[in-house]
């Protein structure tokens, strides 16, 4: 028999159908582990799963026993579920769930978000930060009935599930406010909208980790914490890795980029605005390099070359991720670097090779 983490990895990571009925039936028969504990639910485009684990860091600050479930991982699968800031016994916590998530025939994702709940119960945590995946009404992570909402932001991603707007989008992902639930917003352009929801409170915040902590423990914090999260932004002498899934992360990154010239090497997923976030990276360089990620869901390679020709005068393809990193480098003269982006899945390809070579 397969270990229970490469059966979770063979699963499928999208419902035929969305709908909370599977996962509904799956902590039914885990004896509702989502109970155990109160919960911040982190929903929002960009930025959920920094929030979600500086809110850990702050609650578990405050000598707080504190539960993190973020997605998706980049050095590896344990990264999604942490307990008290460590990574918890993964093997353990799916195996704990594995039979159940069988028998109601769940999908990867739902597999893991109950794994999650139940490890936090099995652990006995104060409290529970937990990131939703996809939207918010119909995200597996709509179960916990949470009395600290987040919502980081909104931007245009996933529209084909979400709505077309961003404000249906955002109703989408604030559809997990219950009644009385404080609701810390990244942008104060969703107050009504939280308080439609009949929201106890809105919060208007920068810093939507540290205002999610403060409402849970209903006080200020004073101070800072650290995290660290893979993939997100980091450096490998020179070159850069740094997952930025969407047009709206791609600004982001490019605004804390140390140096002006890049060869970039990219590969973006299908659901994506590719045009958007290329024509975006086409300021951090000339040179381009197109690759895939093992996923389903990627654009192949020869397209994205297709599409980066518009906004880059040298464009290569190479579909095999690790030869397309090796290329960038070749390619990189004096005064640039490779900037590695797009789909954090790329940058989970590439993990294992975040290290300076030149």
């Amino acid at each position: 028999m397969p270990s229970h983490t490469d059966w979770v990895a063979s699963l499928s990571p999208w419902p035929e159908e969305f709908g909370l009925g599977r996962m509904r039936e799956l902590l039914a028969e885990l004896g509702e582990p989502q109970r155990a504990y109160p919960a911040v639910h982190v929903v929002g485009t960009n930025g959920k799963s920094t929030a979600t684990r500086r809110a850990a860091a702050f609650l578990g600050r405050e000598a707080l026993s504190v539960g993190a479930y973020t997605s998706p991982h980049v050095s590896g699968w344990g990264e999604r579920i942490q307990v008290d800031g460590a990574d918890a016994d993964f093997e353990a916590a799916v195996g704990r769930v594995r039979r159940a998530a069988g028998r109601v025939g769940a999908t990867q994702f739902e597999t893991l978000t109950a794994a999650a709940l139940a490890e936090f119960a099995a652990a006995g945590v104060d409290v529970a930060v937990v990131e939703a995946g996809l939207g918010g009404r119909l995200d597996a992570t709509n179960v916990l009935a949470a009395h600290v909402v987040v919502l980081t932001n909104v931007s245009l991603d996933h529209t084909e599930v979400l709505g077309e707007t961003r404000e249906q989008i955002a109703r989408e992902k604030l559809a997990v406010v219950v009644p009385g639930a404080a609701v810390v917003l990244g942008e104060p352009e969703w107050e009504p909208l939280a308080n439609e929801r009949e929201a106890g409170k809105v919060v208007v915040a920068e810093d939507v980790g540290r205002a999610a902590a403060e409402q849970h423990l209903g006080r200020s914090l004073a101070g800072d914490v650290e995290v660290s999260l893979p993939g997100r932004l980091d450096f490998a002498g020179d070159d850069v890795f740094a997952g930025a899934h969407n047009p709206a992360g791609v600004a982001w990154l490019l605004t804390r980029l140390p140096r002006a010239e890049y060869v970039v090497c990219a590969a973006i997923l299908a659901d994506k605005d590719a045009g958007a976030m290329l024509e975006l990276l086409g300021r951090a360089g000339t040179r381009f390099v197109a690759t895939e990620t093992e996923t389903e869901r990627t654009i192949p390679g020869d397209e994205l070359a297709v599409l980066a020709r518009e906004f880059f005068s040298d464009v290569e393809s190479v579909p095999d991720a690790p030869n397309a990193l090796d290329r960038a480098r070749e390619l990189a003269g004096p005064g640039e670097a490779v900037l590695v982006t797009g789909s954090l899945y790329l940058v989970r390809d590439l993990f294992g090779r975040l290290e300076p070579v030149r």
